[in-house]
């Protein structure tokens, strides 16, 4: 689904990502890990598309980035920003509806077909009771997850999500990564996604890409990259790793002055 080659991102005289060749195949569920301006971020509008990288190359099924035209990778990737501004007042519908707009190149009007799919990503997001209401009314988890209706009505093989737990209680942060993990193993979507909730990373994750910051970068199934020793490195803290169950637990531990 995804291949970048010798992908390098900079941030002034910063380099953030050095010569990144990574393959994220589909079905897959990636999460982008690490500390504040490490790049995950700016990675994740490179791979969107809305960024130019400053070296290497982005392709998305096998066809360089650069390639598609506007219109049909709109149909092929979604993108949730991690934080957006409501200028006009839209109702909830309307904005989910407004996702459907790549399919609509010899009409304007959206169809009764969009309006199911929109209802019915509103109603998997368990907020199809505020479809009336002014997006700018909406508390910030509500209008978080209004926001990931629109990608799933969107109905794209590939979701780019910056931080979709983002203002989200924890009963919605769950129910949100469950149903990302879901897509992936029943319609074969491919996700990648950013988060620092190590725990929910790692189980709903099938992989997980590490950036450091300052160029270095690694890959792999999350049983490989995600261990104790090499998440402190990269998160600038030290972790231990609980196992509860099948379940592993990541704790920061406390830093003795």
């Amino acid at each position: 689904m995804i291949h970048t080659q010798q992908l390098t991102l900079r941030a002034g005289a910063r380099t953030l990502i050095d010569q990144l060749t990574w393959h994220v195949e589909d079905g897959q569920c990636w999460s982008v890990i690490g500390r504040n301006g490490a790049g995950k971020s700016t990675l994740l509008r490179t791979l969107a598309g809305l960024c130019e990288p400053d070296a290497g190359s982005v392709s998305i099924g096998q066809r360089p980035l650069r390639d598609w035209p506007l219109e049909e990778l709109a149909r092929t990737r979604a993108f949730l920003a991690q934080s957006r501004s409501d200028a006009f007042a839209y109702t909830a519908l309307e904005t989910v509806l407004a996702a459907r707009h790549p399919y609509h190149s010899n009409r304007y009007w959206e169809g009764s077909d969009d309006h199911k799919l929109a209802l019915d990503a509103l109603a998997a997001m368990e907020v199809a009771d505020l479809a009336a209401r002014d997006v700018r009314t909406l508390s910030g988890g509500e209008r978080q997850r209004v926001a990931i209706a629109a990608m799933l009505a969107q109905d794209t093989p590939l979701l780019l999500l910056d931080e979709p737990a983002n203002a989200l209680d924890l009963a919605h942060q769950v129910s949100v990564m469950r149903l990302l993990a879901r897509l992936c193993r029943q319609q074969n979507k491919t996700v990648v996604m950013i988060g620092h909730d190590l725990n929910l990373a790692h189980s709903v994750s099938t992989h997980a890409l590490l950036l450091m910051g300052d160029g270095r970068w690694r890959a792999g199934p999350v049983a490989e990259v995600m261990q104790a020793p090499i998440l402190s490195e990269y998160l600038g803290h030290p972790i231990e790793t609980i196992q509860h169950g099948q379940r592993s637990i990541f704790i920061p531990t406390e830093e003795h002055a």
